[in-house]
């Protein structure tokens, strides 16, 4: 992977990651570094299933692979906060 690549990877990751916690009701507790991860791991696992489902590439904006990453986002931002909550 490039160094272009992983500057990309953690733009999209914080891009992803903040509309998860928007999407995600409540305070969470959780830091932008924390945010940033569960963005990138959101955007990387979400592209992964929008190409299983062929999905992925299509003309002009990808929003259903947008939506896919999004909702993955929300889920690992909940989990998170659920685990801060529980120690």
């Amino acid at each position: 992977m490039e160094i272009s690549g992983i500057i990309s990877a953690i733009v999209i990751g914080i891009i992803i990651g903040v509309l998860g916690r928007l999407v995600v009701p409540g305070r969470q507790r959780m830091g932008i570094l924390w945010t940033i991860l569960v963005g990138i791991a959101a955007a990387l696992l979400g592209s992964a299933i929008a190409n299983a489902f062929d999905v992925a590439d299509t003309d002009g904006v990808d929003w259903i692979e947008w939506l896919i990453q999004i909702g993955l986002a929300a889920v690992g931002v909940a989990a998170m906060d659920r685990t801060k909550v529980r120690r």
